[in-house]
């Protein structure tokens, strides 16, 4: 089957060069059928900002203050996360230009655990994680293009699910179109979402400058001090720095990755940082606590009482905002499946490419799919708790992973070296946000979620340890009528 392909493949390369002379032949054979690399550095930092920077900021730094209690702790903590993100961001810095290959975590936990660790990450995250943040970002995106048609009321449910469902099917399409085309979207909406976060922290400065600072003078009043209170405030304010390890999903595509992939991060991940505090700043400069608590979307409050008669730019960019961060989000869990299937751990089908387009096409399809489906359930945010501690564990095995391979394989080049203690540091840090809010306040979802992530052992022996026949000869014909559908063919080995 893949020979027919292939020698249909030899022979359209062949046939584009028959009217041509021989340079234009030999031109158009070059191209392995391998993921290009599209991605420079302007695309890697877009694609940093760009998927860190979702609706986070504008909706949700009301979970902040409201587990800590109050305005100074707050900004304490939307700039802590800044370094813990920054912090493990260097150490995937380094397994990045260690590891040269896409996938972000699942290749290190490979290289450092094996087979069956990068396995349950891969079926976690692929199953249920990537499509899972996919269907929140568009459902938020959602709400907000469709709150100004329905004036003092919210928008029907199934408004917001609908539009959500084609606002995925919209940016699959654009990811399968071309990978080019996918990275000018992201730049685009980049350079949108850092021009609002301009105009609200520059209203923000001229109100202080005009002694608007009733709000920040005693900001340390009403501080929260339970332990698990704080963890919880930290999981929201990671919640909007979550996307620091994006880069590491695409390092295949990426331009000379050993300078452009530290140098995008440590020119990213600081650049969000920055905004986000200034962002809520600004915030509290126009709003008491209580009104912050109280308002349903924090920046369009700011942008009515502030940029009248232009408040009507805030819900605009907010729009455009979410929309760039779930093209972020598709464009790197297409990469994960696609290489989950390349290392045989999903089935075989999500590894191939596009024979005309070079994108990994059936992995962005059945991505897109799976978000579909997440946007049914009726509450999302429930969602968003449980499958974060999840994605938790895996960044702290991915920190340990580190730590492991200072030891177990020194002979790997490491163009990036990152003092070891912030790789423990992030242990402990990962620790600390899976146990606190479990011990804090334990629930059964937890072990829901914890009973899925082992479920994957059940497929794991049967058919990637054992690779039993049967399961061959079910997915053979399947793959063969998919790989023509969709004109896909497996990827060429490079050396």
């Amino acid at each position: 089957m893949e020979e027919s392909i292939r020698k249909r493949k030899e022979s359209q390369n062949g046939s584009t060069g028959h009217s041509v002379d021989s340079p234009a032949k030999d031109k158009q054979t070059v191209k392995a059928t391998v993921l290009q690399k599209d991605v420079g550095l302007l695309s890697g930092i877009c694609l940093i900002v760009g998927t860190m920077i979702g609706s986070g900021i504008f909706i949700s730094p009301k979970a902040v203050l409201l587990y800590s209690g109050a305005v100074g702790p707050c900004l304490l903590i939307w700039a802590a996360c800044g370094v813990l993100a920054t912090l493990g961001a260097l150490c995937y810095a380094e397994l990045g230009t260690m590891i040269t290959k896409s996938g972000g975590e699942y290749s290190y936990l490979m290289e450092a655990f094996g087979s069956l660790v990068a396995y349950l990450y891969s079926w976690t995250t692929v199953m249920v994680l990537k499509p899972s943040s996919f269907a929140i970002i568009t459902l938020s995106f959602a709400e907000y293009a469709s709150t100004p048609f329905y004036p003092g009321c919210t928008p029907p449910p199934i408004v917001t699910k609908c539009l959500s469902a084609a606002a995925i099917l919209l940016i699959v399409a654009v990811n399968c179109l071309s990978v080019k085309l996918a990275s000018y979207v992201q730049n685009f909406f980049t350079a949108a979402k850092l021009f609002i976060i301009l105009v609200i922290v520059g209203a923000g400065m001229v109100l202080l400058a005009q002694g608007k600072t009733e709000t920040l003078s005693n900001a340390f009043d009403g501080t929260s001090t339970s332990l698990g209170a704080v963890g919880l405030a930290f999981y929201n304010g990671l919640w909007a720095y979550d996307g620091w390890n994006q880069l590491n999903f695409i390092t295949e595509e990426l331009k000379n990755p050993f300078r452009n992939m530290p140098l995008a991060i440590l020119i990213g991940i600081p650049l969000v940082s920055v905004c986000y505090v200034l962002v809520n700043v600004a915030y509290f400069t126009v709003m008491t606590t209580t009104e912050l608590l109280l308002s349903p979307a924090v920046a369009v409050t700011f942008g009515d009482r502030v940029l009248y008669p232009l408040s009507w730019i805030v819900p605009l960019f907010v729009v455009f905002s979410t929309f760039g961060s779930a093209n972020g989000s598709c464009f790197t869990a297409g990469r994960l499946a696609y290489v989950s299937g390349r290392e045989g751990h999903m089935v075989k089908i999500l590894s191939y490419i596009s024979l005309r387009r070079y994108t990994p096409l059936p992995a962005l399809v059945f991505n897109g799919i799976l978000s579909v489906f997440y946007i049914i359930p009726a509450d999302i945010n429930t969602l968003i708790n449980y499958f974060s501690f999840a994605q938790w564990v895996f960044y702290g095995l991915t920190a340990l992973a580190l730590i492991v391979m200072r030891f177990t394989r020194k002979d790997l080049h490491r163009p990036v070296k990152v003092p070891i203690i912030i790789a423990v540091l992030m242990v402990v840090v990962s620790c600390y946000l899976v146990l606190a809010p479990i011990i804090d306040k334990p629930e059964l979802e937890y072990l829901y979620c914890t009973v899925f992530i082992f479920s994957g052992l059940l497929f794991y022996y049967p058919f990637v340890h054992r690779k039993v026949n049967w399961a061959r000869k079910i997915m053979r014909p399947i793959t063969m009528h998919l790989q023509l559908l969709l004109e896909v063919v497996p990827p060429e080995k490079m050396e």
